[in-house]
């Protein structure tokens, strides 16, 4: 049954009113996400989402605080997300990163153009961490006590 139970992370990031997303194609269906991905095996949380950021968009960053946890159960392969969302500050663009091939696209959109594609959200996660964010629900990075 592990298998069956992901760890990911996640990132929100506004910069200039507009927040970093992505496309992907998921199971034949494009969709929207935030920079997300899986944390590795012995990976420390906050280094696999500045990781993923990075692979996913180009975009190097800065976590500055935690959203909290989420979770999600897919229907499409019976997995259960549990997803641990940051707020991360744009830092620099790399226009030498090699983005992941899963990545269709990496973009930046107001909410306005996120709302107007709700039914295209990988998950309700997409938008409720944003709406997190937007309320200044954030914890401190304290929080996390780093053992690797």
């Amino acid at each position: 049954m592990p298998d069956k139970i992901h760890l990911t992370v996640a990132t929100v990031i506004e910069k200039d009113s507009k927040f970093l997303m992505v496309k992907e194609t998921k199971f034949g269906v494009q969709v929207i996400n935030q920079p997300a991905g899986h944390v590795e095996p012995g990976e420390d949380i906050l280094q696999a989402a500045m990781r993923e950021t990075i692979e996913e968009t180009g975009w190097e960053v800065a976590i500055r605080g935690f959203l909290g946890i989420s979770t999600h159960f897919a229907e499409a392969n019976g997995v259960t997300y549990y997803r641990l969302s940051f707020v991360a500050q744009a830092v620099r663009f790399d226009e030498t990163a090699v983005i992941d091939s899963d990545i269709d696209e990496a973009l930046w959109m107001s909410l306005d153009e996120i709302k107007a594609n709700k039914a295209s959200l990988r998950s309700t996660m997409v938008l409720d961490c944003i709406e997190d964010y937007r309320a200044q629900r954030i914890f401190p990075l304290e929080i996390f006590r780093n053992g690797l």
